[in-house]
């Protein structure tokens, strides 16, 4: 494999872990993301001659911060030699300065808890997270929010310069302080997972990298913070991962779950994540994770899709819906009531989703709706709504499974 190849490859797996400790060192998102684009330009250079480090993520970050000071040192004439001496002094000393009660050596789990600072909107700290802690890209994060990249991108500019005036600091908080910050928090490592477990666009299905950085962040979490959703969400995390090898052909083609082979399923991560479900039931204090997870724990109980238990899905959704009232939440006990009801039924509760106007932009929705009318025996009903999925799928994979269903319609 040509160097070049591995670097790339070392970019993608480590390059927000690199950033991440740079912002630790040098205090600044845009300081940081120069120095981590330094530190890879200087691999290219050095590693075809020198060969590969046999640590290469603390060279890059070593890199980085040296490129840093070399770059202050080069503006020194416009500021106060003891302004820059501090400034270089601060950058030079790599020691994590972490407090005795944070056990968690993880300069990511910081900068997500950086992004997700209460005194930033909630919008922004989620978006803010995804860009910088994950490096998804702004198109990335507006499929996520269903909102236009612009108004995204001005998100994500005003979080890092109320960081950076309000000199937010980069640390995990204290104990006392966890629990007001942990809902954010759980919900951008949601976010990061669906992305890579579905990703919202390209030629592969998923993001196996970013699935599994949100699974360790979790465990990461769970040992900070125990407590009943953080064990909720790596039990659903567990769950849906478990399925990941039936989820696609051996040409990448999307599976649907009814027709996946179940013996591909992960027993590890069913049996782990059924446990932690079980775990975080039995404290009485569970929320909107643990009703998610116990329907994925349900779905992994089937052995074959003729079983799963339907009605007990649909009762789990009534109680999601109670706690967490959204569209897609709607859309998703529609398409459980079709199962246990019939499509009919189903078809009734999509249509009044879409009708109110929320889900429209939503690609899923018009998809189970072409599915639901598919099965009624609907055929210009269901072309016309694969239609309109296909236009607002930009995963490839997904594009080919609607354009196989479309194409199974009788003419």
């Amino acid at each position: 494999m040509p160097i070049s190849d591995t670097i790339e490859g070392i970019y993608r797996s480590e390059s927000r872990r690199v950033f991440a400790t740079l912002i630790r060192l040098l205090g600044d998102f845009d300081t940081a993301e120069e120095a981590l684009q330094e530190a890879f330009k200087a691999a290219l250079e050095q590693w075809p001659r020198d060969g590969i480090p046999d640590k290469p993520v603390p060279w890059l970050v070593s890199a980085g911060r040296f490129k840093a000071i070399d770059g202050i040192r080069r503006a020194a004439r416009f500021t106060a030699y003891d302004e820059v001496a501090e400034t270089i002094a601060a950058i030079a000393d790599e020691t994590p300065a972490l407090d005795e009660r944070e056990h968690v050596e993880d300069d990511r789990l910081r900068l997500i808890f950086t992004c997700c600072h209460p005194s930033l909107a909630p919008d922004a700290q989620i978006a803010l997270t995804l860009r910088e802690v994950c490096g998804l890209t702004t198109e990335e994060i507006a499929h996520a929010f269903l909102t236009p990249a612009t108004t995204l991108a001005q998100r994500i500019v005003r979080a890092k310069a109320k960081i950076r005036d309000a000199r937010i600091p980069y640390q995990i908080p204290g104990r006392d302080e966890l629990p007001a910050r942990l809902e954010t928090v759980l919900r951008v490592i949601y976010l990061v997972f669906n992305e890579g477990y579905s990703a919202s666009s390209g030629t592969t299905l998923t993001r196996h990298d970013l699935s599994q950085e949100a699974i360790r962040l979790t465990r990461l979490l769970l040992e900070l913070l125990p407590e009943p959703e953080v064990m909720s969400l790596l039990a659903l995390m567990l769950l849906h991962e478990s399925r990941r090898a039936a989820r696609s052909s051996a040409n990448g083609d999307l599976v649907p779950l009814d027709e996946q082979d179940r013996t591909l399923w992960n027993a590890e991560h069913i049996a782990e994540g059924s446990a932690l479900v079980a775990r975080a039931f039995s404290t009485g204090r569970f929320g909107s994770y643990a009703l998610q997870a116990a329907i994925s724990a349900v779905h992994a109980e089937a052995r074959h899709a003729d079983s799963t238990d339907w009605e007990q899905i649909v009762g789990l959704y009534d109680a999601l819906l109670r706690l967490e009232p959204t569209p897609v939440i709607e859309l998703n006990r529609a398409v459980a009531v079709a199962m246990h009801q019939g499509p009919a039924a189903g078809l009734a509760l999509v249509d009044k989703l879409l009708a109110g106007g929320q889900l429209q932009n939503y690609h899923l929705a018009h998809a189970a709706q072409a599915d639901l009318h598919r099965r009624l025996g609907h055929v210009a009903e269901a072309r016309a709504a694969y239609g309109r999925a296909l236009a607002l799928t930009r995963q490839e994979p997904e594009r080919r499974f609607l354009h196989r269903r479309l194409a199974g319609l009788p003419d």
